[in-house]
């Protein structure tokens, strides 16, 4: 790719990206603005607001923004995100962006752990029952695809701590360390246990998409003349999938897999309620309930950058491996 092409290309991922930041913190604003909540009801109780004076509830009013035009909120947010300060939680007491990162450390590990569990099993999988149509293992394969990908990810969690957590004792049922221990006295060990059963829920919930779409690419590509041709050199098994069947099934299952990362995060938010893990799903969900504007599209935002980031990164991948690309063709 050229200088000049890549400065192009270049400025019109951060042009889509400002457009998408746009879009998704209006719409997340939108949909807080018309929403039924009372930020001083869910927070401070109808009871405990019923027996204040009309000065306390003003100065509620005052802090959670009730008093405030929805647009002029907005732009106030908008105005100074664009100066770099996503504002201050209302729930939290402090900056969104250090309740953001320290939110994504507990996440992030789980995220990317499942993410690429379930790329790399999903893959496999997909391979696996594409190279057999029509076998028992293509069959069992398509079955538990299909039943998965219509299985809520918060009742599969739900099921994960009854067995592995209630019944068997093997992991605990919740948070992301032991609770009661000082954190400083928490091990790696203590962390690990926490985590495995949100990354296997993750994992098992995210390999259907995958799997069945490379199923196909890999019945496609043994259908076609290059497939054939390979036979007929005396090709077969093992050599005729590594030498041909993978790099074509491959790249389309990459940027597939790239593209679930928002399915991925929004199964985050359900799983860490289920396990009450402390991570940014959880911080999203109260930040919804509790009227926690700021919070909320600050997570909107980062998540959203995050799913973008994943697509640019399909797109740089592609350019990289196919020539035809780097010819000025675009995936996104």
């Amino acid at each position: 790719m050229s200088l000049k092409r890549f400065g192009v290309f270049t400025i019109k991922k951060l042009i889509r990206a400002a457009v998408l930041i746009v879009v998704v913190s209006t719409v997340a604003f939108a949909l807080s603005a018309l929403s039924p909540v009372d930020p001083l009801s869910a927070n401070v109780g109808a009871n405990a607001l019923g027996s204040m004076s009309a000065e306390q509830i003003e100065k509620l009013e005052s802090y959670w923004g009730t008093d405030t035009p929805a647009l002029e909120r907005y732009f106030n947010w908008a105005g100074d995100f664009i100066k770099g300060d996503m504002g201050t939680s209302l729930l939290y007491r402090m900056p969104v962006s250090e309740i953001i990162g320290e939110k994504l450390a507990a996440s992030l590990p789980v995220m990317i752990t499942a993410w690429v569990l379930s790329g790399i099993l999903g893959f496999a999988i997909g391979a696996f029952s594409g190279s057999r149509p029509g076998s028992l293992g293509d069959k069992i394969a398509r079955s538990y695809c299909v039943v998965i990908s219509g299985t809520p990810s918060f009742w599969i969690a739900i099921l994960a701590v009854m067995i592995f957590s209630i019944w068997l004792g093997i992991f605990p049922v919740s948070m992301s360390v032991p609770a009661g221990v000082l954190s400083d006295m928490v091990t790696f060990s203590d962390r690990l246990k926490h985590a495995v059963l949100p990354v296997m829920v993750l994992t098992l919930t995210g390999v259907s998409q995958v799997a069945m779409h490379t199923r196909e690419k890999v019945i496609e590509t043994y259908s076609m003349d290059m497939a054939r041709y390979a036979r007929m050199r005396g090709e077969s098994g093992r050599k005729l999938f590594f030498g041909h069947v993978l790099r074509h099934a491959l790249l389309p299952a990459v940027t597939l897999h790239m593209a679930s990362l928002g399915e991925l995060i929004g199964g985050t938010v359900l799983v860490e309620q289920v396990f009450s893990y402390p991570g940014l799903g959880q911080a999203a969900v109260n930040a919804g309930v509790g009227g926690d504007l700021p919070l909320l599209l600050g997570i909107t935002v980062v998540t959203a950058l995050m799913v973008f980031g994943a697509n640019l990164a399909a797109d740089i991948i592609y350019r990289i491996v196919d020539p035809r690309m780097r010819r000025g063709g675009s995936l996104i």
